[in-house]
């Protein structure tokens, strides 16, 4: 087992938002508070360190982080960019990535991963029927592969994990824990499943 003083949490919150409309994707506000602080609670107590990548809206990020990372190059070049730029920022062996639009992710979601890791440098959440890619366990001594394979232009990210020992963490009891909100629909739905919120505000 991973202790926790070994880990680093990142929530990926540096997207542009396009199918929200170009809006702060994680400052969205979700059954009264942001998103950004529904994930907050699932790495919070669990890891050393809270980091949020982010491009914008630094200062508002900063209330719900320990640091906010900015991606290493400009030009909103995807989530493998931040999660090089959070490999990078991190102090610890361990990097727990989660992005800022699932607010209803396991409470035990860092145990999981860690208990799954076995061997592997990375652990991959699978509900039964996919991958989640940008939930995952990941080696933080791979920064230096990734930030080469980002300069040779790799912006797949399990082309990435495919090079590196890897591995599936079976979360196939709470599929719906892992559903991306892209739109206000989607939002809104969750809001209702989880918070018997009306669906049509």
């Amino acid at each position: 087992m991973i202790p926790q003083h070994e880990l680093t949490g990142l929530i990926l919150a540096g997207g542009q938002g396009r199918r929200m409309g170009g809006v702060d994707k994680g400052l969205v506000s979700f059954a009264g508070r942001p998103l950004v602080a529904h994930v907050r609670e699932r790495l919070a107590g669990r890891v050393a360190e809270v980091l949020i990548n982010a491009n914008r809206s630094l200062a508002a990020y900063g209330e719900f982080a320990d640091r906010v990372v900015e991606d290493a190059e400009g030009g909103y070049q995807g989530p493998l960019m931040g999660i090089y730029s959070g490999l990078r920022a991190a102090t610890t062996p361990w990097l727990v990535v989660v992005p800022c639009d699932t607010p209803a992710l396991p409470e035990d979601l860092v145990a999981r991963l860690v208990a799954g890791l076995g061997e592997a440098d990375i652990a991959v959440a699978c509900d039964g029927e996919r991958l989640h890619p940008v939930v995952a366990l990941i080696r933080t001594a791979l920064a230096d592969d990734l930030g080469a394979a980002l300069a040779g232009g790799e912006r797949k990210i399990d082309r990435w994990y495919a090079r590196h020992a890897w591995c599936r963490v079976d979360v196939s009891d709470c599929p719906a824990a892992f559903a991306n909100l892209n739109t206000d629909d989607d939002k809104r739905r969750l809001e209702q499943a989880l918070h018997g919120e009306p669906a049509n505000r």
